[in-house]
């Protein structure tokens, strides 16, 4: 399957991005106001690496979090 991971198994979620108006409180506005928001997808951070799958060396999609974790030994 596209865009998953194949150690932890994290793929894409759905999202919205929200468009916005008006200037912030902080800056001396009345506030933001919303006038619109749209669909978009949030993927995880994949990398292709070799690794070391089961005795064998094999290049999979890792997300990068499983690789600072260490949950992967990398293949030379």
């Amino acid at each position: 399957m596209a865009q998953t991971c194949e150690i932890c198994g994290k793929t894409s979620i759905a999202g919205r991005k929200y468009k916005r108006r008006g200037m912030a409180v902080r800056k001396g506005g009345a506030g933001q106001k919303i006038v619109g928001k749209s669909p978009r997808r949030f993927t995880p951070n994949l990398q292709s690496v070799k690794i070391i799958l089961k005795g064998s060396v094999k290049r999979a999609s890792v997300c990068v979090k499983c690789i600072k974790a260490g949950k992967i030994t990398k293949a030379a």
